[in-house]
């Protein structure tokens, strides 16, 4: 791919100048902005591109290849890091931003007390699964749209915007009414037809990396909803399964400070399903800040000994509230804040 860089302070008139150019050469322009300056990518398969007659384009400053196989998601393409607005919070800024709420929506009143606890701890975001990927089909799978009308009380008497999962390109739709960010689960990672679905968006997506997945094969599904026009995705490391027993999966602390350098897309982390153990969710979150994470996504509850789903992970409300402490000395040691 190949993207135009527009000088700094490049007009409207220059801008669409070059849309045009693009366009007539058989390609889908995609705009970025950042650092005061506008870069086009162009998508697709057209003409061979000219650069010199493009660089005789008013306004244009450069013109240069993309070499990375994730086009849209480098930071060839965008040096800037990219901020997604879910509501009034701002994912990949200053501020690291914490979403935490229970695995699975279980009832009215557990949601809501649940969602009141992280609202007054400092969280930023309510998490919360109506439609669960189990890997027994005899598990609590969801309470299906009863459990997005539920989410949707707790943002009216909280103010958190929410997060939730969709399972299908059938219910993206359904899904897309009630969720302020659009969770697309490990397992459904490198489902095409639903990152195209979410490609067609402009809501926010929050694409976790998938159980045996690469740091590449991640960013190639995030280039898929870029591509398709949505330009708000959240990258999440959760953890990838290896042979260590101990933890329910490895987390790939690494891949923070690699996703980093490579993308600009922001970047948070699920200690809950890394480890799978209450009393380990903590220390790799507080890791997880450290090696520069935008944000944290963990699992609490009020009764996790009896939650329908990852009670041994999720952390109890007062282990929440304590945990929402522990970090912000961490994250003012990096200049940031919680």
């Amino acid at each position: 791919m190949t993207v135009v860089v527009m000088k700094e302070g490049a007009t409207v008139r220059e801008i669409s100048t070059v849309l045009k150019k693009v366009e007539s050469l058989g390609y889908r322009p995609h705009l970025s902005n950042g650092n005061g300056r506008t870069s086009i990518g162009l998508v697709g398969s057209g003409v061979a591109v000219s650069t010199e007659d493009i660089l005789a384009l008013p306004g244009v400053a450069d013109v240069a290849p993309v070499a990375k196989p994730f086009k849209l998601g480098s930071r060839e393409f965008r040096s800037a890091p990219t901020e997604v607005a879910a509501g009034s919070v701002v994912i990949g800024g200053e501020k690291i931003i914490m979403m935490a709420g229970p695995c699975s929506v279980e009832s009215h009143e557990q949601t809501m007390t649940i969602a009141e606890s992280v609202a007054s701890s400092g969280g930023h975001i309510l998490r919360g699964g109506a439609f669960k990927p189990r890997t027994s089909p005899y598990s609590f799978r969801g309470l299906g749209k009863a459990g997005l009308e539920i989410l949707a009380e707790a943002r009216r008497r909280t103010g958190l915007p929410i997060v939730t999962e969709v399972l299908s390109a059938h219910d993206v739709d359904l899904v897309c009414e009630y969720a302020d960010i659009i969770q697309l689960g490990a397992r459904n990672m490198q489902n095409f037809a639903l990152l195209d679905e979410l490609g067609r968006l402009t809501k926010p997506i929050l694409l976790k990396r998938g159980l045996m997945s690469t740091i590449e094969e991640l960013l190639m599904s995030a280039e898929y909803i870029l591509a398709g026009g949505n330009p708000n995705v959240i990258l999440c490391e959760r953890g990838i399964r290896s042979f260590e027993k101990y933890t329910r999966n490895t987390l790939d602390i690494s891949a923070v400070p690699i996703l980093k350098r490579l993308s600009h897309l922001p970047v948070i982390v699920d200690p809950s399903h890394a480890t799978g153990q209450r009393d380990l969710v903590a220390p790799v979150a507080r890791a997880a800040i450290a090696a520069g994470a935008d944000g944290l996504i963990v699992e609490t509850h009020n009764d996790p000994d009896n939650a329908l789903s990852d009670g041994d992970q999720s952390l109890t409300l007062p282990q929440f509230e304590q945990l929402m402490t522990d970090l912000r000395p961490i994250a003012a040691a990096l200049g940031r804040s919680m």
